[in-house]
């Protein structure tokens, strides 16, 4: 008797929607520039992380003869295991010209990104979760702040600890950070209008203090502004998702062929996700239904990489 299907091969794919899955970004989302995708063959495996092998010092001049110096790159750390991410998009019949027509591409596009946008959401939660949890770091890589120093007051100093979290990740690693991520809440309550940014910059022809501006101001290749929230059941209560966090990183695109390297961190996404399964027709609700799949797990791989700022308001 032939073998049992795995569940990837009892799944048919929809070519066309799987196609627009796999280019889909969701414009507010920003937890992939700490955590990029990497795709895996399987569900399972050892995260390889960086240790500080590539900045030691060493002998290389040899003797005629001698034997060279060995290093290895990296050490294997903790396990990784990816989870299952589904939900379906329906479309009512009632969208469509004839119930019995399966939908168009264009009914069926609105249907997967629908679906698409949640998971975008359930997987920013997730990032932010793991880069602003400081048990996730060593503490001297921490800083929680209190009283005046929190940006919201005018006696603090983004700028300096900002400058304080990019030497603790230079000294670490031997490298600059070149991503933040500012809470939204962050962003508009105490960074826009803080006396010392905007005395900082009064003398360019810059109005107003935005994510280019502040990137310039810190040296930082990139600032990202968290803006996502998430609603409860009720529809009613707002999460932002970012909270009162501020994240440095030094994070680069990779392969699995990069594990090792310094980078704070990495999304395993199954090698084939996310993809759409052909659609069905769902009697009960009169709808076509999408389900659309992707399989992920986010991951720091190189914490010491990575400065959290917390309670940055109050």
């Amino acid at each position: 008797m032939p073998g049992q299907q795995t569940p990837g091969q009892a799944r048919v794919i929809d070519p066309v929607l799987t196609t627009v899955a796999r280019g889909y970004q969701h414009p507010d989302a920003v937890g992939g520039h700490l955590f990029p995708d990497v795709d895996v063959p399987a569900r399972g495996g050892k995260v390889i992380e960086f240790d500080k092998t590539d900045f030691k010092k060493f002998n290389t001049v040899r003797a005629p003869g001698a034997k060279m110096e060995e290093v290895q790159f990296g050490h294997v750390g903790k396990d990784y295991a990816i989870n299952d991410h589904g939900i379906t998009g329906k479309t009512p019949i009632e969208l469509m010209e004839e119930a019995s027509a399966v939908p168009g591409i264009d009914l069926g596009k609105r249907a997967a990104t629908g679906a698409l946008n949640i998971l975008a959401l359930e997987k920013e939660r997730e990032q932010a979760k793991l880069a602003t949890t400081a048990a996730n770091f060593d503490a001297a890589h921490v800083s929680a702040l209190a009283g005046n120093s929190r940006w919201d007051n005018a006696a603090s100093d983004p700028s300096q600890d900002i400058a304080a979290g990019v030497e603790k990740i230079r000294s670490a690693i031997g490298m600059r950070p070149n991503t933040a991520i500012i809470g939204g809440k962050v962003y508009d309550k105490a960074l826009k209008h803080h006396p010392k940014i905007i005395d900082r910059i009064k003398h360019t022809s810059r109005d107003s203090v935005t994510a280019e501006i502040l990137a310039t101001l810190w040296d930082i290749k990139k600032v990202w502004i968290g803006d996502m929230i998430a609603f409860d059941d009720d529809g009613e209560t707002p999460e932002d998702v970012w909270g009162e966090n501020v994240v440095l990183a030094y994070t680069q695109q990779g392969t699995i062929m990069d594990f090792g390297q310094p980078s704070f961190g990495f999304t395993y996404k199954l090698a084939g996700t996310p993809m759409v399964e052909m659609p069905y027709y769902k009697d009960d609700v009169r709808s076509w239904m999408h389900p659309v799949v992707v399989c992920y797990k986010a991951a720091i791989a190189g914490k010491d990489a990575g400065y959290l700022i917390r309670d940055v308001l109050n």
